[in-house]
């Protein structure tokens, strides 16, 4: 929607320019006076205003002062009877769009009106693009210095407006769900829900039923109908983080519901009808997979409309200082404390196998750990670099030692570390993940991976 308030106080000037600014196509809020105009701009948030300089009360450069004060991107177009250069100069001087002298060409005033609506649409994109710069990296008032991450981030924002399928991929920690978020809020469906899912986490015998909901009795424990995720995300975006994981027999009825764009429930006898933006994410190699036959090609396809890759975090490290100061803000350290050179450089040396939430955490123990307001190398402590034992130097214990227990330990550190993803704690520690839910379900952990 175009929308124009207009303030002018004479009235038979007033409905020619309203009618003739709504036959342009926009959508106009007529105020007769000063206070009345700026009584309206706060009811309506118009995307311009033309205002004339004498109002009566309040004059025009009053009005468009005090709009620039509350909204500096507002495009305001001035208009007077009474033109002159020393007018126009100051009115530019306190950013009116333009200058416009009565009697004016309606052509003209719609054509200003157009291109002012124009640069209001740009800067909103650019300052829209700055914030989610700085929300994707984590580094809130900083923008990225690094170039593919800005490239991927416009590209970002030129696929939220379609209405396409997108599958994010990426290594575990570099943002895919945050990137998902970011396209959700600037396409059309960003009043609609945004319903994420994470499909390694829920157990296979589970996941027909969060997907498409099931209908009381449909199995034990189904004591009443329940919507599904699909249901859930009508007319907004269902995120399918983890799909690489989707078990083969889940994969050709996802298939179909991307086709069919129905759902039928657990139980059910009827099929309902979705509108939902599928936006997809996952830390696999899906060619591979499909290699393999664990991933449908045709699948695969209709996922990767748009592909978006995450770059991690060792291939834009001239990201790490200012990411480092926003997680030293975001933990509450003291103002004193930084990173010396010799940290700094400690830290863009290393290859972040968990990107940008490992990064966090380091921060985070370092903050605790620091000898003192300056956190040096020696204080920071990275897990996967060698300063901690490997298995190649563990020595048994002349008491010995249960393997069991080492077994189980190595478990709950890796399902920690990958937050209770069971894909990412299978490659942590380098088994097939159906072994390590074997292991789980063994030692009494499996709780752990379903977060």
């Amino acid at each position: 929607m175009k929308t124009v308030l207009l303030i002018d106080d004479d009235a038979s000037l007033l409905r020619v320019t309203e009618y003739n600014l709504s036959q342009g196509g926009f959508t106009v809020f007529a105020a007769s006076s000063g206070q009345e105009g700026l009584d309206t701009f706060h009811k309506v948030q118009p995307d311009i205003v033309v205002t004339d300089v004498e109002l009566g009360d309040i004059d025009g450069l009053e009005v468009l002062k005090q709009i620039k004060l509350e909204q500096p991107d507002i495009p305001v177009i001035i208009i007077t009877a009474f033109g002159s250069i020393e007018l126009a100069v100051r009115a530019m001087h306190m950013g009116a769009f333009t200058f416009i002298a009565k009697p004016f060409d309606r052509n003209a005033l719609r054509l200003s009106c157009t291109k002012a609506l124009e640069m209001h649409k740009l800067h909103r994109r650019t300052r829209n693009l700055t914030e989610e710069i700085n929300r994707l990296t984590g580094a809130a008032g900083m923008e990225t210095v690094n170039t593919a991450m800005a490239e991927l981030l416009q590209t970002a924002l030129k696929v939220a407006e379609s209405t396409a399928t997108v599958l994010i991929t990426g290594e575990s920690g570099t943002g895919k769900e945050v990137l998902a978020r970011l396209i959700h809020r600037h396409s059309p469906r960003q009043k609609e829900p945004f319903i994420g899912v994470n499909c390694a986490a829920i157990p296979e015998n589970l996941i027909e039923s969060e997907l498409f909901g099931h209908v009381k009795g449909a199995f034990t424990g189904a004591v009443k109908d329940r919507q599904g995720r699909f249901q859930r995300a009508d007319g907004g975006t269902l995120f399918l983080d983890e799909i690489g994981d989707l078990q083969p027999e889940m994969q050709v009825k996802f298939l179909r519901v991307l086709q069919e764009k129905k759902v039928e429930a657990v139980g059910g006898q009827q099929e309902e009808e979705v509108d939902v933006r599928i936006v997809a994410a996952t830390n696999r190699n899906l060619q591979d997979a499909i290699g393999r036959g664990d991933f449908r090609e045709d699948l695969y396809y209709r996922l990767s409309v748009i592909p978006l890759h995450l770059p991690p975090l060792r291939e834009r490290k001239d990201d790490i200082p200012g990411l480092v100061n926003h997680f030293l803000k975001k933990h509450d350290a003291p103002a004193e404390v930084s990173f010396t050179s010799e940290g700094l450089q400690k830290l863009q040396n290393y290859d972040w196998p968990g990107n940008i939430r490992e990064l966090q955490n380091v921060v985070e123990r370092s903050v605790i750990l620091r000898s003192g307001p300056k956190i040096t190398a020696q204080d920071i402590l990275l897990p996967h670099s060698g300063e901690q034992s490997s298995i190649g130097k563990f020595q048994l214990p002349p008491a010995g030692i249960s393997l069991e227990a080492v077994e189980k330990s190595l478990i709950e550190q890796a399902m920690s570390l990958a937050e209770g993803n069971r894909s990412q704690a299978a490659r942590l520690l380098q088994i097939p993940r159906h072994v390590l839910i074997y292991r789980l379900e063994k030692f009494g952990i499996i709780q752990q991976s379903q977060k």
